[in-house]
């Protein structure tokens, strides 16, 4: 292994505000917040959009698209009258 071009594997706390969860693992991320952990540490924190406690699939919110009526209305709208 080279020395000096790998990024800094540490720990980081990744944030999912709309789903007002956090999580703390391992990560070369960088970030210029720090956040303190529940074990009383600072570690560097990245805020996330979506994760498990805020996806639908996972969270079992998740919408079924109506398929089966779709092609009727588009029949409707421009099939031959």
């Amino acid at each position: 292994m080279k020395k000096d071009i790998h990024p800094e594997y540490r720990r980081v706390v990744f944030r999912d505000k709309s789903g007002n969860f956090s999580f703390l693992t391992g990560s070369t991320r960088e970030s210029s917040e720090t956040v303190v952990w529940q074990d009383g540490n600072t570690y560097p924190v990245v805020d996330v959009e979506i994760s498990s406690a805020s996806h639908p699939f996972y969270t079992g919110q998740q919408r079924v698209m109506d398929t089966q009526g779709r092609v009727e209305k588009f029949k409707q709208r421009y099939g031959k009258k």
